[in-house]
């Protein structure tokens, strides 16, 4: 059980040194950042608070805390997830009405240029 909290405080603390040289790096918007901050603090003070780890596995019936830790680990990693895919389908939309909008104005421009040109 130490060793896997061990190892869980390792990659809690590289995730979050990780995500701060990305935002360092502008590799990573600091507003996409917190989600990734978030979960590996929540991480980190569960692999390092064992009676908390304990009252989650007791609460949740899994009876056992390296279980309860791993439940907990996929449940934020997926909701970081669910995050990100939000913000892509939202960037994706904004993305497709930019381009149309774009279209529409070259649309006027090249219809006011015919319009300009004397041989019409």
């Amino acid at each position: 059980m130490d060793r896997l909290l061990n190892v869980m405080t390792g990659f809690s603390v590289l995730l979050i040194g990780l995500v701060l040289l990305s935002v360092r790096r502008a590799h990573i918007r600091v507003e996409y950042s917190v989600s990734w901050l978030a979960a590996a603090l929540v991480l980190l003070i569960l692999s390092r608070w064992r009676s908390l780890l304990d009252r989650i596995a007791d609460v949740t019936g899994l009876g056992d805390a390296p279980l309860a830790l791993l439940v907990v680990t996929g449940a934020l990693f997926l909701l970081v997830l669910y995050r990100s895919s939000m913000m892509i389908s939202s960037l994706k939309d904004a993305n497709i009405a930019l381009a149309q909008r774009l279209a529409i104005l070259e649309y006027r421009l090249e219809s006011h240029e015919e319009a300009k040109t004397p041989g019409n």
